[in-house]
């Protein structure tokens, strides 16, 4: 899996007007608890590319300005039209996520065609994986400059050219080359992808396309091992998993050219004024973003280092950021432990065994299901009961706090279910909770971070991602030695009684996060709305 939502911190949450103060484009101060800071660098550009938000004025006739209720403003759209573009850009992530678990069915033919160790056929993966750590923090921002469909052209024209080049390679280090530099490009829709359903998407509905959204991210992993697998079965040559990769990425390619429209509306901004100048002749109309472009130096400094500095400067950040990490590394860890068991241990061909990550799916599905059908009405809910105050961040935490046990459990089950002698059905279900537990703990910590962090939301997002991808790139390394050396039942178990000593973590923020907020540098929304919003939540029990 991975992350689809950095970017749309960006605007999610930060809206041009909510950090700046009327008619003003210089840099303000914002009110974080008892003292003020510097208005953070992503609301100053955020503010400076849309231009005057509500209530505010253009700074003289020739700004172009886009009202809310502007026909070509993506939230106007009509909603088949949104949901067409959010499920298109779901399919962007899903080929990503599809490609980079892929060659975990032709391990085999890797190993026997180039003479190489499972070790190095593990490369495959994890060089894939290692490309997202590098991609979303090129991707995410260049949109911002150019705008969303350009950089997602060119990037899947390149990625699919680096399908090919996989499929052509002669030897073992053009392979793992191209799949590295696949995985920086195929990062694209995991930077940019998010983005584009904050674009279309107001307040009200985001949430619920988000948690779709969630989905594709989710599915692609678990899908690749069973194709490949089947095609490794019938004989198929590793060359074509690459091919059919190259095919897709280039089917993604057409239908961004022909049906994804520009979503970035400072983009939008500066057609119009172009479109403006070429119908009046009058140079004077002009766009924000085209007068108040940060210089390099200070974009670079933002984008390489204000995400580090804001996750060492956060006790709670790095807590999040090292359990969702930690359930990430596991995720892809599973695409080298499941051959052990299931074509080891129960003797299946890897088409069979490529089908037992179904369960994983089929339980992120039922996960989504339960969060849209039960835990998001009682957020719907909480937004009423703390009126006209904002819910606290706090209220996200419980659908983790469920989910963090079972996801434990779900390993203990895995584990001691995996002898020969058991029937595959037991460490097959546990999939199931697994998918859940995993679904539930990602969308919990993603919209903590976004509710606590406000304005460097994006710049958390960008840090955890680039974290969590280096665990997806490094735990299927050392996966087979643990495995082999432990064996499934003790490895397994390692990976419970880890999952359990983090278990507190969502706990912990659920109950006392406000004090931490309280310490924190970077979280705006200190302080608890009034003791009688804050003692009763959406089910009528005590919230926070």
């Amino acid at each position: 899996m991975a992350d689809s939502t950095a970017s749309a911190a960006d605007h999610a949450t930060v809206p041009p007007a909510a950090t700046t103060e009327p008619s003003s484009k210089t840099p303000t101060f914002v009110e974080s608890g008892e003292r003020t800071e510097s208005q953070d660098v992503v609301s100053q550009f955020q503010h400076e590319a849309y231009g005057p938000g509500p209530g505010e004025k253009p700074e003289d006739n020739f700004e172009m300005t886009m009202a809310p209720d502007d026909p070509d403003n993506p939230k106007t759209w009509s909603r088949p039209y949104r949901w067409f573009i959010t499920m298109l850009s779901a399919v962007l992530v899903l080929n990503a996520t599809f490609a980079s678990s892929a060659p975990s069915g032709i391990a085999g033919q890797l190993i026997e065609h180039f003479h190489i160790s499972r070790e190095v056929a593990t490369l495959t993966i994890a060089l894939f994986v290692a490309g997202y750590c590098v991609g979303p923090l090129a991707w995410g921002p260049l949109s911002e400059q150019v705008g969303r469909k350009p950089v997602f052209v060119v990037c899947f024209f390149v990625y699919a050219v680096f399908q090919v080049g996989n499929a052509l390679a002669p030897n073992t280090g053009s392979l793992l080359v191209f799949r590295f530099l696949g995985g920086m490009f195929a990062a694209s829709p995991l930077a940019n992808s998010g983005a584009v359903i904050s674009d279309i998407w107001d307040a009200d509905t985001r949430g619920k396309a988000l948690a779709l959204f969630t989905l594709a991210p989710f599915a692609g992993p678990s899908l690749g091992p069973t194709v490949s697998g089947f095609m490794n079965v019938a004989g198929v040559s590793w060359r074509w998993v690459f091919y059919l990769q190259a095919i897709f990425a280039g089917t993604c390619l057409a239908a961004v050219v022909l049906f994804l429209p520009e979503t970035y509306v400072p983009i939008l901004l500066v057609r119009r004024a172009r479109q403006k100048r070429k119908e009046t002749g009058d140079d004077r109309y002009w766009a924000p973003l085209e007068r108040n472009k940060l210089p390099l130096s200070q974009r670079l400094k933002h984008i390489l280092g204000r995400p580090f500095v804001v996750l060492f400067s956060e006790p709670m950040l790095l807590a999040i950021t090292a359990y969702m990490s930690f359930v990430y590394g596991v995720v892809y860890l599973l695409f080298e432990a499941y051959p052990i068991v299931f074509t080891e241990g129960h003797h299946f061909n890897t088409g069979i065994s490529g089908l037992m990550f179904l369960p994983i799916f089929v339980g992120g599905v039922a996960g989504v299901a339960i969060y849209l059908g039960y835990f998001n009405p009682r957020y719907a809910a909480a937004i009423k009961q703390y009126a006209p105050h904002p819910v606290p961040p706090e209220v996200r935490m419980e659908v983790c706090t469920y989910a963090a046990p079972i996801f434990a459990l779900a390993f203990f089950w895995f584990g001691w279910t995996s002898y020969p002698s058991v029937s595959y059905w037991a460490p097959l279900m546990a999939g199931f909770p697994m998918g859940v537990s995993v679904v539930f703990i990602f969308l919990g910590l993603f919209n903590y971070t976004i509710d606590a962090y406000l304005a460097v939301a994006a710049s958390a997002l960008s840090a955890m991602t680039v974290v969590r991808s280096l665990f997806g790139a490094a735990f299927p390394l050392f996966a087979t030695q643990m495995y082999d050396t432990l064996n499934p039942r003790w490895a397994s178990t390692l990976l419970g009684c880890i999952a359990l000593l983090m278990v507190p973590i969502p706990v912990v923020l659920e109950r006392y996060g406000h004090r931490l907020r309280e310490r924190s540098k970077y979280a705006p929304s200190r302080a608890l709305p009034p003791k009688a919003h804050a003692e009763k939540g959406p089910g009528g029990e005590k919230a926070v």
